[in-house]
């Protein structure tokens, strides 16, 4: 019998890094579940191309991957210096013009492209550039200039993001570019798109409003980046299919200080609220040049994965880093030697609740089952995908498999923590023979042996959505 596979799952970066077919194949066999698109930095054509290449370098691994399509959203950012940066002294006063041309920043002034940033500061508001690594206070807001004074210096470039310390800034969450961004990504048929800073939930029904005008259902990732989308989570989670803890904005907003437990919180919700929810930014920020984690990035991969997080997600170490396999492996180790705790098995998720509909019911009594009895595996056999993200909502040492006929389920099943997916069309078989062609696959690939048992979950009518209704425990 195989080996328990890693539940946690990885997401992956696509950049100039990965666009040799060698690396994406490596990456994919190092462990990627899912690969992410930033549509931040390229064009449509390189995101069709990368998407591209990952399908067929999955398939040649044999293997299903999901694509998440990431927006840019509303990032605040400087404008250009006319000799590309600036070093800024402490005590200088610099000043943010929304008037000023594109690209005549120097010393004193640059431009800004959110041009009504102006009107959401004040005097006495911190302004953190580059993900916090400069800090300006507002001296005084005239017009269209903000004065400010330079409390923490450095080098600073072109096209820097501005972040206001607390929030607050009134951006809409989608902009003109992220809206055609949305069609190309339903053209490139991704499996998650991911929403950039959005502070409500009516953010999110916004933007899959957007998705069905464009006749798909897509998923849909909220990136919590925001210090009011932190006060809104609850609403959020419940507007989204998936929440992402991107950790670079967020943490520059609300400060570094308060991050860990918001993280903590974050996750407690998504799962609590039978969400997913994924960990992102700098998690191995060390591995994009060295060929090991600090310990400190080990530490912080595993306590993600202690946290309940369903994925772990790298940028800039897969994107442009030195050897992405690596970190990959990397990655993947931790999380499994993180999935060796007794706590990540122990829940008491939803144990007081009532539920709302049968196939929760169902996936909660197997998940109960389960953890108390001796299953070796959990075979659901699934149209949507909602019964295993329910499960898989349980924390357990005992493997899920989600069987389903649909493409867009098994990719989207990719995302959840302890859930596998396995290609059964369900349709094409004698209805009396489906339990025991559904046991057939697991022992034809491995997974379960002769005496083992298994939980079956399904539904009385074949290919209805939301109709499991039944659960069998067999022995094989």
């Amino acid at each position: 019998m195989m080996t328990k596979p890693r539940r946690t799952k990885i997401i992956a970066t696509l950049g100039p890094a990965t666009d040799d077919p060698k690396v994406m194949r490596a990456i994919i066999k190092s462990g990627v579940d899912l690969v992410r698109i930033n549509f931040s930095h390229g064009k449509a054509e390189d995101h069709q191309r990368r998407a591209q290449l990952a399908r067929e370098c999955a398939a040649l691994e044999k293997k299903e991957i999901g694509i998440i399509a990431d927006l840019q959203g509303p990032k605040i950012r400087i404008s250009r210096f006319k000799n590309g940066k600036v070093e800024l002294q402490p005590g200088a006063i610099f000043t943010l013009d929304a008037e000023l041309a594109t690209d005549a920043g120097d010393e004193n002034a640059v431009g800004i492209d959110y041009k009504q940033l102006p009107n959401d500061v004040k005097k006495g508001d911190r302004l953190l550039l580059d993900d916090g690594r400069l800090v300006l206070l507002v001296n005084k807001v005239k017009e269209a200039k903000i004065i400010c004074e330079v409390i923490v210096g450095g080098n600073l470039s072109n096209h820097k993001g501005i972040n206001r310390q607390g929030g607050g800034i009134s951006a809409a969450a989608l902009t003109k570019k992220d809206c055609a961004d949305i069609k190309t990504a339903v053209a490139l048929n991704v499996d998650y798109i991911a929403i950039s800073f959005p502070r409500s939930a009516q953010d999110m029904i916004a933007a899959r409003r957007l998705v069905a005008a464009e006749n798909s259902e897509i998923a849909l990732i909220a990136k919590i980046e925001r210090t009011e989308a932190v006060t809104a989570i609850d609403e959020i989670i419940k507007a989204s299919d998936a929440v992402m803890v991107a950790r670079g904005d967020l943490g520059v907003e609300i400060g570094d200080a308060e991050l860990p437990q918001v993280q903590k919180h974050i996750i407690h919700r998504a799962r609590t609220l039978d969400k997913a929810v994924i960990t992102a930014t700098q998690m191995m920020e060390t591995m994009i040049h060295n060929a090991i984690p600090t310990r400190a990035e080990v530490f912080d991969v595993a306590n993600a994965v202690l946290d309940g997080t369903d994925a772990v997600m790298l940028s800039a170490e897969t994107a442009t880093g030195d050897h992405p396999a690596k970190v990959v492996e990397a990655m993947a180790r931790i999380c499994i030697g993180a999935e060796k705790q007794a706590s990540t098995r122990l829940s008491r998720h939803r144990v007081e609740c009532e539920f709302q509909r049968v196939d929760e019911a169902i996936a909660m009594a197997t998940m109960y089952t389960a953890n108390h009895y001796k299953i070796a595996a959990i075979a659901a056999l699934t149209e949507s995908g909602s019964t295993p993200l329910w499960m898989s909502r349980i924390r357990s040492g005992i493997p899920i498999y989600g069987l389903t006929r649909n493409i867009s389920t098994h990719r989207k099943m990719t995302l959840y923590r302890g859930v596998y997916p396995i290609h059964f069309d369900i349709t094409a078989v004698n209805k009396t023979q489906i339990n025991q062609k559904a046991i057939d696959e697991l022992q034809n690939q491995g997974i379960v042996k002769k005496g083992d048992w298994v939980i079956l979950t399904r539904g009385d009518e074949v290919g209805v959505h939301g109709g499991t209704n039944t659960m069998k425990i067999v022995q094989v």
